[in-house]
Parts: C-alpha cells; structure tokens; sequence
C-alpha cells in the first residue's frame, strides 16, 4: 500500500509558543531512556539543507515520488543524473555539534536509541551506534527485480564510467542528496541497470509516496513502548512516518520534547517545544548535565 505524500503542512490551530528553556530536554536526558527521533533540521548546520525550515528545499524543489520513479524512465535518468552528482557533494558533508551532542548522550547511557528520518549517515559519523534509519541510506542500493542490495560507490562508479565528463554545476544539494540541475543539464545522461539481473535499481531510501516497511516500523514502535521519552531533534513532523511515534508517545502517557525552531505537526502532543539550532541547544543541554562533547577536530582524529 502506497501513502499519499505530504509535502507541506500548515497549521490550523492555535499552537503554544517556542521556548528558549532547555531544563526539561536536561531534565529527561538527566534521567536517562530517551529515545531520539531527528530530522533534516538536525544536518542544516552541516551545510544540508532542509526541507520546510526557511529556505528549504521544497521552495525550490519537488522530491521524486516512488511513483514517477517506478513508472518512467525519464524520471529515473533525471534522477539518476541529479543523484550521481548529489551524492559526491553530500558525502563531502561532516557531522556538525547536535550530532556530536547526540553521540556523546548515547555513550553516557542516557538514551535509548536514535531513530533519524535522515539518509545522510551524519550520526553515525559522529559516533552514534543502532541508529534506525526510517527512510533507509544513501550508501545503499536495492534492484526492484531481483532485491539485491549494492554499495552505492559502485553504483558511482558505474555510472562514472558510462557517463564519463559529466560535471555540471548544480545550483544547490537537497536534503535527499538530489542535485539541482535543469532539463538540458541532465539531457544524456545514462542510466545502469541492476549488474546481477539487468532489472532497475533504485537508492535504498524510502521516496515520498513510498510505505516505510512494516518491520522497520514496528521496530520502532517498540522503541517508543521501551522508552522513558521521546525527544524530536529537527523534524516539522509533517509526514505520518514520523509522526506516528509522537502520537503513540503521547498516547501512553510519555513526554515528547521538541527542539526545533519552527512549529511542528507534533507540537499539541509536546510538553514543550525548544525554538533554538539545534547545534547550539544540544551544546547547552550538555553543558547544562556536565557532559563534554568533541569538538570537530577531536571528531575528525578518532575517525
């Protein structure tokens, strides 16, 4: 079953104001089992940008939906072309303060787990271990025919090799590490089928329009049934596959803290909402508990 895709939401209530008060995100992470769930807010300070925040991606861009992807191969080689360029650019990106601050939570034992919406890999290039990746990875990619997975440097490498010259500039990077080429930038260029079976290949990622699998989101469900919180780390919580493990929080009765610096979809189900960067916040929430976080020199050198 494929869900409608939700690109924007626009509130229709009225919802409690931001806060700057960190001491209820330090209060919850000072009692330990809080279960992160982040979003594209969480990598703009790594130069990604988001989606919906201010000048965010889908002012400018309209994601490619599983549909369009599976139903045209105009689609796929606009994509592809976008992509191969995109995903250089994007795997240049480093893990900025609110990753580090996550990571350095998670070896003090203060959380439970770390479910991202993200497919960029930033927490776990920071340090953070069994994160959840709801929408899948950008390292990764699956054949629609046989369902064999491949790392996607090879992918990059076959098609470096069939498309040889090909570096347009793009005029920016999004957060699903699509490039932003026009029509004529990306005329030409070709496209690689599956290597094991000639079938499509499609990145491991969960396109708008596209079922997160049922497995991966009872897994984390089970996360949320685990945890003692629920803290939202730069989402707009716009679509349900993030917002459902808000709802189902609130249902039970555990508290879900929001950091994020523009109204969220979640923000009736929150106990509060921090509007602060997220880089900054997390800075302070670890200074708050005494807690130090590397800085990005010391992060390069023990990678």
């Amino acid at each position: 079953m494929r869900m409608r895709p939700t690109l924007n939401w626009t509130p229709t209530e009225d919802l409690p104001p931001g806060t700057t008060d960190l001491e209820p995100v330090a209060g919850a992470l000072g009692t330990g089992g809080v279960l992160v769930l982040s979003g594209a807010g969480i990598s703009t300070e790594s130069g990604i940008p988001d989606y919906r925040g201010e000048g965010g991606s889908l002012s400018r861009h309209t994601p490619m939906t599983y549909q369009d992807f599976t139903a045209s191969a105009q689609a796929r080689r606009r994509y592809w072309a976008r992509s191969h360029l995109g995903w250089r650019t994007f795997g240049r990106a480093r893990p900025n303060a609110g990753h580090r601050a996550v990571a350095a939570f998670g070896r003090l034992g203060l959380l439970s787990g770390v479910i991202t919406q993200n497919v960029d890999g930033l927490h776990q290039a920071a340090g953070s271990e069994g994160v959840v990746e709801l929408h899948g990875s950008l390292e990764r990619v699956a054949c629609l025919s046989c369902g064999a997975f491949s790392p996607r440097r090879e992918l990059a490498r076959r098609l470096q090799e069939v498309n040889a010259g090909f570096e347009p500039v793009a005029s920016a990077i999004n957060p699903d590490g699509d490039a932003d080429l026009t029509d004529e930038q990306v005329e030409g260029f070709r496209v690689v089928p599956c290597a094991l079976c000639g079938g499509i290949v499609k990145p491991d990622v969960v396109f708008f329009g596209e079922a997160v699998p049922p497995p991966r989101v009872e897994h984390c469900r089970q996360l949320v049934r685990e945890a003692s919180s629920l803290l939202i780390l730069g989402s707009s919580l716009t679509v349900m596959s993030g917002l459902r493990f808000v709802r189902q929080a609130a249902q039970t009765g555990k508290p879900v803290l929001i950091v994020n610096r523009a109204p969220t979809r979640g923000d009736r189900h929150a106990v509060t909402r921090v509007a602060l960067p997220l880089g900054t916040a997390l800075t302070a929430v670890a200074g708050l508990l005494g807690i130090p976080i590397d800085d990005e020199a010391t992060a390069r050198a023990k990678e």
